[in-house]
């Protein structure tokens, strides 16, 4: 009992005495200006207006500045995230850009597919959409897409972005107002225009939504003002920091294969390879009843390999060097 309560007491003291050894270093350190508790972060300026696919958006009411605030903050320090949108980007913006502007649609809507999938081709959500665009199984056949076990181009980017491109017209025909288009893109054009007529409004900005489709456009609208301006909101690149566009050779399917990984190896390329540069590809194998042709990409070897490569870069704001 005697040693009981003698251990009982030595841990008091010892808790006594680290409480107290505690309370100085944190004194020293709050008192400390060469040794900050914190890292110091800093909030961004929300600019008056911006200009999204040619139209001025202003931010004076305080319920717009707030949203667009919200939406940069987060991805100001989302970091990691952030990061990959730029590396990524790099890589697909220049072959998307060209489809966007053969389709006639403005180029901020690669900011759409920014927000939709971090420019992730292999995006899969919870509610079935796929590829970079997020296209619903359903919505991708509409707009010319086959979609099945074995071959699903939503998971193409550049066919999946001519799909969008079809989508995004046929709505701007609708609405005349590119945000609102975009706005549609996320809620449906049903849904967002029965609720215009219901709130009797004319344009996205001034309907009352669901969290979700009220702060999209806020948020395509913020990646545009970071991925423009990188270095303004503390992102900086080497142009070897970014993913590379790769070079490929295009060969003509037209019949079934019966093993891709066969296939590949017989190009001299991994089937892991393969399907990289053909991310529609979505079995071992191809039946092809139809004897439809499907045009394969086949890496070019250099480009695999960043000893033989030169390094471009989308958009100079983007690096350092």
């Amino acid at each position: 009992m005697k040693r009981i309560i003698l251990m009982a007491t030595l841990l008091m003291v010892i808790s006594v005495t680290g409480q107290a050894q505690l309370k100085r270093e944190y004194s020293k350190s709050s008192s400390s200006s060469s040794s900050p508790v914190f890292s110091t972060t800093a909030s961004p300026d929300i600019p008056t207006s911006v200009t999204f696919a040619g139209e001025k958006v202003s931010f004076d009411r305080l319920d717009m500045a707030e949203r667009l605030d919200r939406e940069l903050t987060g991805i100001i320090y989302g970091q990691t995230t952030t990061e990959l949108c730029f590396k990524r980007a790099n890589r697909y913006f220049p072959a998307l850009a060209k489809i966007l502007k053969e389709q006639g649609i403005p180029l901020d809507f690669l900011y759409l597919a920014v927000t939709e999938s971090s420019m992730d081709y292999n995006a899969y959500s919870s509610a079935k959409a796929a590829g970079m665009w997020q296209l619903l199984a359903g919505t991708g056949r509409d707009y010319g897409l086959e979609v099945n076990d074995e071959v699903d181009e939503r998971y193409d980017p550049e066919k999946a972005t001519v799909a969008a491109c079809k989508y995004l017209k046929s709505a701007y025909k609708k609405y005349g107002h590119w945000p609102t288009v975009a706005a549609s893109y996320n809620a449906g054009m049903q849904r967002l225009t029965n609720e215009l007529t219901k709130q009797k409004v004319d344009n996205s900005f001034d309907l009352y939504l669901v969290q979700e489709t009220s702060r999209y456009v806020f948020r395509i609208i913020a990646y545009k003002l970071v991925m423009e301006s990188p270095k303004r909101y503390g992102y900086r690149f080497s142009r070897k920091h970014l993913y590379q566009p790769v070079d490929y050779t295009t060969v003509d399917v037209t019949g079934a294969v019966a093993s891709w990984i066969d296939w590949a190896k017989g190009k001299g390329i991994t089937y892991a390879q393969l399907r990289e540069a053909n991310p529609w590809i979505r079995s071992a194998k191809l039946t092809n009843a139809s004897g439809k042709t499907y045009k394969v990409r086949i890496p070019k070897q250099n480009e695999l390999y960043r000893s033989k490569r030169t390094f471009t870069v989308y958009n100079k704001d983007w690096v350092i060097d």
